[in-house]
């Protein structure tokens, strides 16, 4: 496969080394759009242009044009834009910009993480489809956890009869299908993983079952790259050659499933490790408010005539000096 140099660090938005950018999987996606001989790629949910970076990258090597969606784009997305006269940035929502933009050679999807937005963005796409003529498709997420479970940027903005039940702030973890305490951080996931209507790959398998001809390739890393096409498309067999190694390898899903449990666990460590934290300096915060407290010098004094007088011998005194040396350990 030939090496894909970027020269962009797909980490630069991504402090924890969460991993989410689609820039981690460009390795595989470059060759995919050179087999398939695009020309022209729109980018859904840009967000600060990371792997935008990549594409133009290699849109200037090839003649190709680079459309990037995305209705908040992030300073550095908006840079790139002005210095680079491949890309055309789009400040909207994907189902308001796909009707309106050229159908392109290639279609990457990265945007809102749920089963109601992937399928518009689908149903969009295929109107405008003709001959059976359909772009190459890659999609992000379509391993854990967004793959069977719906997450919404807005839900807002999503028909209440297409959304699951929320759990604002929930924490998700891949052993546990509901909400678990901890978890990795999500403003607006889904209740409950897995069912009908549930996540990004439930979408684009129904989309798929739904037509004759397609074909689906699953990469299992780095939450999973999907990529769909027609298999009569005169690229498809040279397409196919280039995932044939990574589609559903059972040993990067042990690797994939091993990277987002320890990112989990990692993340529940980090909140157990906070909240001690927040309880040790609020236990410490009452201690010197004992210590200055003339309520507790009385107490103290107390306690020692007690103890002199053998009243509750068996009792240690409570004293400042206890409560200081507490302080310092």
């Amino acid at each position: 496969m030939e090496q894909v140099r970027l020269d962009i660090d797909p980490f630069v938005n991504d402090p924890g080394r969460w991993a989410h950018s689609l820039a981690n999987l460009a390795e595989i996606m470059i060759p995919c759009l050179d087999a398939a001989g695009a020309r022209s790629v729109v980018e859904v949910g840009a967000y600060a242009g990371d792997l935008t970076g990549v594409l133009v990258q290699w849109a200037a090597g090839c003649g190709a044009r680079v459309w990037a969606i995305d209705p908040s784009p992030q300073d550095r997305l908006v840079r790139l834009e002005e210095e680079r006269d491949e890309l055309e940035l789009v400040r909207e929502t994907s189902l308001r910009a796909l009707p309106r933009l050229p159908l392109a050679d290639a279609v990457i999807i990265d945007g809102d993480h749920n089963h109601h937005t992937v399928r518009e963005e689908l149903r969009l796409i295929d109107e405008r489809v003709r001959d059976g003529d359909l772009p190459l498709l890659m999609f992000h997420d379509v391993c854990w956890p967004h793959g069977r479970r719906d997450d919404y940027f807005a839900p807002e903005l999503i028909p209440e009869d297409q959304r699951q039940p929320i759990a604002e702030g929930g924490g998700l973890h891949p052993d546990e299908s509901g909400i678990r305490a901890g978890g990795l951080p999500y403003r607006a996931a889904a209740v409950r993983e897995g069912g009908p209507r549930n996540g990004v790959l439930t979408a684009v398998e129904d989309y798929v079952a739904d037509r004759e001809g397609l074909r689906l390739a699953i990469v299992p890393a780095f939450f999973g790259l999907g990529v769909v096409w027609h298999r009569d498309a005169p690229w498809a067999e040279a397409v196919a050659e280039v995932l044939e190694p990574w589609d559903r390898n059972p040993l990067m899903e042990r690797l994939e499933g091993n990277r987002v449990f320890h990112l989990a666990e990692s993340h529940f460590q980090l909140v157990q490790a906070a909240n001690a934290l927040h309880r040790k300096r609020r236990q410490e915060a009452v201690l010197k408010r004992l210590l200055a407290s003339s309520a507790f010098s009385f107490a103290e004094r107390l306690s020692r005539l007690r103890a002199r007088m053998g009243i509750a011998a068996d009792k240690s005194v409570v004293s400042k000096d206890e409560i200081r040396r507490s302080l310092s350990d």
